[in-house]
């Protein structure tokens, strides 16, 4: 019987790390060396053989080719990389095969690739070498998945990474993509991988101020269906409410399917009276974190305490416009708990600058308020319509997806001719029916 069809060979008769590099060279079916590969021994000794020398003490990944041989050499290198007793492989070995495997060949063993990326953070964080993870971790998540669109356990790993690191702009690339995939033959993904992912994202794309990304990342993490809410999940509401107040001034109500009982948590800890509070002095604001100080540093949201503080006076300022044409710089300092005039005028100024005031100071230091007018370059323009032009086609992509799909028919089919059963008018935009179709321009 041939190996890929002969059952796992009893403790007696274990293959040899010699008989596994000997089916990895000969054998051309990618499909069958994989079976091969994952059942040629116990589970419990199959990765000491695969981290173990050659007989000749030679190191087998030396005899393989990345390109040519993925598989065999991810199955090695991924074992030899939760070892502790084989010898590390060098950071030229593992970034040779991330930039050299074959995607084809790898994505036959998606679960082993999580377990190259996790042994690769592994090794990275006993050596404090970030160059063992991040260039190797990047090489993986661009070419293992059909495009960046496909959500894999690798973007979770990579993302977190990054994050922990302090290397935000690494992540920007991949979280610039929009996640329209999720195949689980692609990747072993669980629930958890996907939470992973968009809390990282929000936290990488929050330190780099880059809030309305940041607030999105978030948001998706908090509304993910859940029979019940992770802890992950409080987690990035209570960054995703601190986001809010530094964006808007106030928060969003989460989208209706997020799990009931994060808002009533949230609401009934500091993060909920931090929130009814604001806009309000900073000396105010600063006196309730000081008292609850221990509770906001032991979820590392002090960084987003404190500006969410130092955006305070804008709302205040904001919300005066909504009452007065005209206010002394004295009185705006008042109101907004400010005493030094020339630092209200810095602050106002700042937001005329930023174009989030529309506002004249005259001589006698008084304030016009006036309306907002929005103001909209070409260059801008032109940047908002091909990103909807490219969200568009991402949509479209998906829809012809989900039409493939064998589930998607196999429901359709079983439901069509139940009673009222119909199409759902929300499937479509308003004035587009069945058979209706875009306007081509």
């Amino acid at each position: 019987m041939s190996a890929a069809g002969s059952t796992q060979p009893a403790a007696s008769t274990l293959a040899s790390l010699e008989d596994v590099l000997q089916h990895i060279t000969t054998n051309n079916n990618p499909s069958v060396l994989n079976h091969y590969l994952k059942s040629f021994a116990p589970k419990e000794v199959r990765d000491t053989i695969l981290a173990s020398t050659l007989s000749n003490a030679e190191d087998p990944l030396l005899a393989l080719d990345p390109q040519e041989n993925t598989l065999g050499f991810l199955y090695i290198l991924s074992a030899r990389l939760h070892s502790s007793s084989a010898p590390t492989p060098t950071l030229a070995v593992i970034e040779n095969f991330c930039s050299q495997f074959d995607p084809s060949q790898a994505r036959l063993a998606p679960e082993r690739m999580t377990f190259l990326a996790k042994g690769i953070v592994r090794v990275s964080e006993s050596s404090n070498n970030v160059k063992y993870a991040l260039v190797s971790l990047y090489n993986l998540v661009t070419r293992y998945p059909p495009n960046l669109s496909y959500l894999t356990t690798l973007h979770a790993i990579f993302v977190k990474t990054c994050v922990a690191t302090g290397h935000y702009t690494t992540a920007l690339p991949i979280l610039a993509v929009p996640i329209t995939a999720v195949e689980t033959s692609l990747s072993d993904l669980h629930y958890n991988d996907n939470l992973v992912y968009h809390y990282s994202g929000g936290v990488a794309l929050g330190a780099l101020k880059r809030w309305r990304e940041s607030e999105e990342f978030f948001e998706t993490c908090v509304s993910a269906p859940a029979q019940v809410p992770a802890a992950i999940q409080l987690e990035a509401y209570k960054k995703l409410v601190l986001v809010q107040l530094i964006q808007y001034g106030h928060t969003v109500s989460p989208p209706k399917y997020t799990h009931p009982a994060l808002p009533r948590l949230l609401k009934g800890s500091q993060y909920g009276a931090f929130v009814k509070m604001y806009p309000a002095q900073a000396s105010a604001l600063r006196a309730f974190v000081t008292k609850e100080q221990d509770a906001f540093a032991k979820d590392q949201n002090m960084g987003l305490i404190n500006q969410a503080i130092d955006r305070a006076p804008v709302w205040l300022i904001k919300k005066l416009t909504a009452t007065y044409l005209t206010l002394g710089l004295t009185d705006i300092g008042r109101e907004v708990g400010i005493d030094s005039e020339d630092e209200i005028r810095a602050v106002i100024l700042s937001m005329i600058d930023s174009g989030e005031l529309n506002a004249s100071i005259s001589a006698d230091d008084t304030v016009t308020f006036a309306d907002v007018v929005p103001k909209f370059s070409k260059e801008t323009l032109d940047r908002v319509l091909v990103q909807a032009q490219a969200h568009n086609q991402a949509l479209q992509d998906v829809e012809r997806t989900v039409n493939a799909s064998k589930d998607y028919l196999t429901k359709a089919m079983k439901h069509k001719d139940d009673a009222g059963w119909g199409m759902d008018e929300d499937m479509f935009p308003p004035g587009v029916g069945s058979g209706g179709s875009w306007a081509e321009e």
